[in-house]
């Protein structure tokens, strides 16, 4: 029987540069387009004043930072102390290795390993590591349990694609931050890694580029000559389905596997109701309380439609680990952190769900 280990980080805000995550919102601000009430601090939610402050949200930054690598920390020790055989990350490709050419709902990337630069050609600044511009890190990979998983799902009926290797980028940022962040005391990388790509921007993939949208930007981001946006992100009752069937699969496998959900919740530039400015932390704070105390249902019964009102999009990958912790009888994780962040996007949740013992 194998073990799993359930976890649910995120791979954003950015750590990875220096300097203030909240500038985004000034950004906003600055934009003709941003709805006018939105403008004037007045009608901004007490906390989002509280923690933009005198100082466009500085302070709040560097707290929120420090809080995010504190949890990181967290859950490194939980995968070290589980010691997986590999492990397995749901996450989305924002147009990095799926475009044009083929946009799967979901794909099993069972590479043998793979090689990344994330610093080269980086136009965000200098890495908080101080890492050179040519800085190679490689992330091996199990083909042999990405095919089994892709076996497993496709013979219950789950047309997933599976790939050996990649099309236009060696891995999407959900994956290649996952492990920057794992990792974020460079004391290395060990465990092989599966990474499971969920179509999770749909209709936005090709439209957006995978570029963050301002006011200014959601209406004029239609490719030329087409008056409809794409074909939509998979359902998040079809995420729920296929986390449940990864977690039968597992059980059945003789591995150790170590499932992660990655992303951030709501994203301040998916809201189209709050003009783009800041992400849904309401209905965040629900899905929050519903993982909690395993409320499945709200989870399982949210519409698409739902999810992109909200900017949940990247929470299809957490849709992901709740039909998978669902299938596996999990109640109340051990441990879980919720993180409030109003002013950049919404990174909120660490979660850890030990595995059951006999």
């Amino acid at each position: 029987m194998g073990q799993i280990l359930g976890l649910g980080i995120t791979h954003y805000p950015n750590l990875s540069v220096k300097g203030n995550m909240c500038l985004r919102l000034q950004k906003c601000l600055d934009d003709p387009r941003l709805a006018e009430k939105f403008r004037s601090m007045e009608n901004w939610h007490p906390t989002m004043r509280e923690q933009w402050g005198d100082d466009q949200g500085h302070a709040h930054s560097d707290k929120h930072r420090q809080d995010m690598i504190d949890q990181f920390r967290k859950v490194r020790a939980e995968l070290d102390a589980f010691n997986p055989d590999f492990v397995l990350i749901w996450g989305d490709d924002q147009y990095e290795n799926f475009r044009e050419d083929c946009v799967p709902p979901f794909s099993i990337l069972a590479y043998d390993a793979v090689d990344f630069q994330p610093w080269k050609g980086y136009r965000r600044g200098r890495n908080v590591w101080d890492e050179p511009d040519e800085q190679t890190f490689t992330v091996q990979g199990h083909r042999a349990g990405g095919k089994y998983l892709a076996t497993a799902l496709l013979n219950e009926g789950i047309d997933v694609a599976y790939a050996y290797k990649p099309l236009h980028r060696p891995l999407g940022h959900a994956f290649t931050n996952s492990v920057l962040y794992l990792d974020y005391d460079r004391k290395g990388f060990p465990y092989p890694v599966v990474p499971f790509a969920v179509n999770a921007y749909g209709r936005w993939l090709i439209s957006s580029r995978g570029v963050p949208m301002l006011p200014s930007d959601a209406a004029a981001k239609l490719p030329e000559g087409e008056s409809e946006l794409d074909p939509p992100a998979p359902q998040p009752w079809r995420c729920f389905q296929v986390g449940g069937a990864v977690a039968r699969a597992l059980q059945r496998s003789p591995w150790r596997v170590a499932i992660v959900a990655s992303s951030s919740w709501s994203h301040s530039f998916l809201v189209q109701k709050h003009s783009l400015m800041f992400p849904d932390v309401a209905a965040d704070k629900r899905y929050y309380e519903a993982l909690k105390q395993g409320d499945w249902e709200l989870w399982r019964n949210t519409t698409l439609e739902e999810v992109e009102d909200r900017g949940h999009h990247e929470l299809l990958n957490w849709f992901c680990l709740a039909g998978a912790l669902h299938e596996l009888g999990r109640r109340t994780p051990d441990e879980s952190v919720f993180l409030e962040s109003w002013v950049s996007n919404s990174d909120k949740v660490f979660a850890v769900y030990r595995p059951n013992h006999a």
